[in-house]
């Protein structure tokens, strides 16, 4: 039997890696400025195809499954290693976005160029926030609603649905959504209460450039609703609730689940752990050990590909909100660190998430994903 390896082929890729792919792309560059220039928007792993997952599974992971590999004349031929682990990036080089596909670690890549895909970042959002807040026909606008601070003023980038050959992809596009506070002081202020309509702003993504800005119809701002912002001072005078008891989950002997790095196993089903920036949680090669007949594979990848929402309002300011929120706004990117006695009860094993941010650096988020066990109650009671 050969030896475990370090990492399966489906582990997402460790900060080291991350950083060993960053570093590396940056030799590309000829000069100091191209690599000083480059952004990093997504660095993952390039997931191995299938037969060197069912390989790995085989003879170089626990538990050891040899019977996931189709019977040869003679036995199978099983290599002393398997193949290097892969990632995939996209970087932003002066104006420009390349997806670098197929790289293979501690080697220089090989490219394939894609142009005018569109992009996102918090850092880009800050700058498609900034431009507008500066745009003398904006702040014109705003001062007519009654604000003059821009500082209350929040600026939302919502990439364009694509709606007619204005909208092609020849390079990214943003329609932001304005809303405003009424304390600029104030932390928890909800600007998202007060929207503001009828300003039409079209910025280029790439060039941070206002390309077509109307003031098309003046709508005045709602007045400051004292509940908008769902604090327990606003709500409830800075009082928690006292009607409800303590509520304790307690598994004394533990779990009933496995965890042997990203591999879970719980009752006779097992699968593997992933995470993307764009899609989030991801689970693999989900399976179910029967009896005799051995493990039957369930799903191969399961994961939220792509979340949109289709905004029926006619008016142009909302039917044209199309954004997609994985593939644009990265659903892993925007997790949140769990936290045991608020977010998840019971026994609690935590997955932390790594990725890299447009300053090569490479972010954590601690305790991203949770597993743990629920009582779903007398589901299965009847059997009739």
């Amino acid at each position: 039997m050969l030896r475990a390896q370090t990492s399966h082929p489906l582990d997402p890729l460790s900060a080291t890696e991350i950083v060993v792919v960053v570093a590396t792309v940056r030799t590309v560059g000829t000069t100091p400025e191209v690599r000083d220039s480059m952004r990093f928007i997504e660095v993952v792993l390039l997931e191995p195809k299938k037969h060197v997952v069912a390989l790995a599974d085989a003879y170089f992971f626990p538990p050891f499954q040899p019977s996931l590999l189709p019977r040869t004349k003679g036995g199978p031929v099983i290599p002393t290693k398997l193949p290097p682990r892969r990632a995939k990036l996209v970087d932003v080089i002066g104006e420009e976005s390349f997806p670098h596909k197929l790289f293979k670690m501690f080697n220089l890549p090989w490219y394939d160029y894609v142009l005018g895909i569109q992009l996102s970042d918090v850092v880009e959002y800050a700058e498609c926030e900034a431009v507008v807040k500066v745009y003398p026909p904006f702040r014109e606008a705003m001062k007519k609603r009654g604000v003059e601070d821009m500082d209350l003023v929040m600026v939302d980038a919502w990439c364009v649905g694509y709606h007619s050959e204005a909208d092609a992809p020849s390079h990214g596009l943003a329609k932001p959504l304005i809303f405003c506070r009424t304390e600029s002081d104030c932390p928890l202020e909800n600007g998202y209460a007060c929207l503001v309509e009828g300003i039409h702003v079209l910025i280029d993504m790439q060039n941070m450039v206002v390309i077509e800005f109307e003031d098309q119809k003046f709508f005045p701002l709602p007045p400051a609703d004292p509940l908008r912002n769902y604090t327990p001072g606003e709500t409830r005078g800075g009082v928690d609730r006292s009607d409800i008891k303590p509520l304790q989950i307690l598994q004394p002997e533990g779990s009933s689940f496995r965890v042997h790095g990203h591999y879970v196993e719980w009752q006779r089903w097992n699968f593997r752990i992933g995470f993307t920036p764009r899609e989030g949680l991801v689970i693999h090669s989900i399976a179910y050990v029967d009896g005799s007949r051995g493990q039957r594979p369930g799903a191969h990848r399961l994961s939220f590909l792509e979340i949109v929402v289709p905004y029926g309002d006619l008016i142009e300011l909302y039917y044209r909100k199309n954004s997609f929120d994985a593939g644009e706004d990265d659903l892993g990117k925007n997790a949140h660190s769990l936290k045991k006695g608020y977010d998840s009860l019971g026994y609690i094993k935590y997955f932390d998430a790594h990725f890299t941010n447009f300053t090569r650096g490479v972010e954590k988020i601690e305790n991203c994903v949770c597993l743990h066990e629920e009582d779903y109650g007398i589901l299965w009671k009847h059997q009739d």
